[in-house]
């Protein structure tokens, strides 16, 4: 791996160029020779691979021109970044694969309506692991349900992923991530939620957790990391 500079009008790049990664990590930008990963047809990869299919197919074949063009309506109004942190906007039909495979991925029915709410949810900023325990392989999770409802358009769920465990000594995580389950985020509802965990952890492990909020329109925020979990007992 090489570390680069860039300079000639060049400010930042990401992507694959010739067999060449360029990418950014908290040390900067570096360059590492491009590598085909391994297809290992898991469980899950199956499952998300279905869910987009069918996805694809749906907006194609069972939404309305109407539906359709209002989920662009709703595309054109949320700003988005990307690998660079540059503003864009997605597709209507980027949006509609984007929420609905969340949506699909928790078990619940897909959304053909798009959202009337212009804009992303918020992140929960209450959302916390408070307890692991070793010998069900479970993680405990509280967050925010009582009077959340901006725009008139409350809370659903909040779909959690959990990372490969690591050493507790390491302070930073990129991945590789993986859904755990999903939290109950109605008003009124418990607010904690129990899920089991997507990887296998150890006493002495830290654990990372991502999560995204969806609304009971279909608004889905972007993904955000919570505080690890250290794993310093069996409870």
């Amino acid at each position: 791996m090489a570390l680069v500079k860039y300079g000639a009008g060049i400010i930042q790049m990401s992507g694959s160029i010739a067999g060449d990664v360029h990418a950014r990590n908290r040390f900067g930008n570096y360059i590492r020779p491009r590598t085909k990963p391994v297809n290992p047809h898991s469980t899950r990869q199956e499952a998300a691979r279905a869910i987009v299919s069918y996805l694809a197919e749906y907006w194609h074949q069972d939404l309305t021109a109407v539906q359709r063009n209002l989920w662009n309506v709703y595309a054109a109004a949320v700003a988005m970044k990307n690998r660079l942190g540059e503003t864009i906007h997605l597709t209507g039909f980027n949006h509609f694969i984007r929420t609905n495979a969340a949506q699909k991925t928790m078990g619940e029915t897909e959304f053909a309506a798009a959202p009337s709410v212009l804009s992303l949810p918020e992140k929960d900023t209450a959302l916390v692991c408070t307890e692991e325990d070793i010998a069900s392989q479970t993680f405990t999770f509280t967050c925010d349900t009582s009077g959340w409802v901006p725009n008139g358009d409350p809370k659903f769920g909040i779909l959690m992923y959990q990372g490969q465990p690591q050493l507790a000594s390491r302070n930073f995580f990129a991945g590789p991530w993986r859904y755990m389950d999903f939290i109950d985020a109605t008003e009124g509802a418990a607010g904690t939620g129990t899920l089991a965990a997507a990887f296998a952890f150890a006493l002495g492990q830290k654990v990372w957790f991502q999560a995204r909020v969806i609304t009971t329109s279909g608004r889905l925020s972007e993904l955000w990391t919570i505080d690890p979990r250290d794993v310093v007992a069996d409870v």
